[in-house]
């Protein structure tokens, strides 16, 4: 069965979307995939998965990556 789903993040969208530039958009075992673009300061990630599992691992990744960017930016502010 196939699943999506759209995340849209307010803010910061220029950092954001060039934080996943460099990320591999397709997963090597062809089952998930995703997409990034850049709406005004929105960053709207569109995941596309052959099935439930696939699709949480890239979910699971695109929302650790944003983590690890809010605490970065966090602690540069902290300073």
């Amino acid at each position: 069965m196939k699943v999506s789903a759209e995340i849209v993040l307010e803010g910061d969208a220029g950092n954001i979307e060039k934080l996943f530039l460099a990320e591999e958009k397709a997963f090597a075992n062809k089952r998930a995939c995703y997409e990034v673009k850049k709406h005004k300061n929105n960053t709207i990630f569109k995941v596309s998965a052959e099935d439930s599992t696939a699709l949480r691992a890239v979910l699971n990744s695109i929302t650790k990556m944003i983590a690890v960017y809010e605490q970065a930016k966090a602690a540069v502010s902290n300073k």
